[in-house]
């Protein structure tokens, strides 16, 4: 089965949180109690996806965590190649992958087509189409 871990699971969670009202910043202990996730999770996926650029912030009394842009212009894949590192669905699906069978594989092409249009889907859902039920 494909999976993404918890942490980018959770990720969606809090930047779905930021996006209903994506002007105002919020601070981890108000992302953490909207979303019931804890303080540390909170704060560890915060620094990635402000790292990754898909979030500003805002030291001070009035500070906090909002989104770097509109809920439309943020895709899913921005936000698991932020947790995650870029999607591959298989080691063979990047360019610069170290396969010990690389040289006798027939199906290194067959992975790196699926994984590109799955890759390809996943660019096209935004933030925004997440918020929708």
């Amino acid at each position: 089965m494909l999976r993404i871990s918890k942490l980018t699971d959770y990720s969606t969670v809090v930047m779905s949180y930021l996006a209903r009202e994506p002007n105002k910043m919020h601070n981890a202990r108000d992302i953490m109690a909207h979303t019931q996730l804890n303080l540390p999770t909170v704060s560890k996926i915060l620094k990635m996806l402000h790292k990754a650029g898909l979030l500003r912030s805002q030291r001070g009394a009035n500070g906090g965590y909002s989104l770097m842009l509109p809920p439309e212009s943020i895709s899913i894949t921005q936000i698991l190649a932020a947790m995650e590192g870029n999607v591959a669905l298989t080691e063979c699906s990047t360019h610069h992958s170290h396969c010990s069978i690389e040289s006798i594989c027939h199906i290194r092409t067959n992975w790196r087509s699926i994984s590109r249009i799955v890759q390809e889907s996943l660019s096209k859902i935004t933030l925004a189409d997440m918020l929708r039920p």
